[in-house]
């Protein structure tokens, strides 16, 4: 069992996923989303991959390929960092490198 955690934006202290998922138009998309996350509460990771820096991928094969980044804090807890598509996945990616560098610092302390 994990503990799925959201990443606060530290400007804002906004949800960054929960900003992504609200403006995904697609309700069935939406759906399919929040149906994998919650299985990653559960183990069930299905489709993911490790990218770098410690910055893990969940592909949704559905719509133009939903992506949602995250982290391994520890060997119970992961951080839902960001949401994207496959066009958006290369800048989305370079965009939480510092973000996910930054906390764990903060962990750390």
């Amino acid at each position: 069992m994990f503990e799925v955690r959201h990443y606060l934006s530290a400007e804002s202290g906004r949800d960054v996923f929960l900003d992504w998922l609200k403006a995904i138009r697609d309700p069935v998309a939406k759906v399919q989303i929040v149906r994998r996350v919650n299985r990653m509460e559960l183990g069930n990771f299905g489709d993911h991959r490790f990218c770098r820096d410690g910055v893990w991928e969940l592909r949704i094969g559905l719509g133009p390929g939903y992506r949602v980044y995250y982290a391994k804090l520890d060997r119970e807890v992961i951080l839902l960092l960001c949401g994207g598509d496959k066009r958006t996945q290369s800048r989305r990616y370079r965009t939480r490198r510092p973000v996910l560098a930054g906390m764990a610092e903060e962990i750390q302390q």
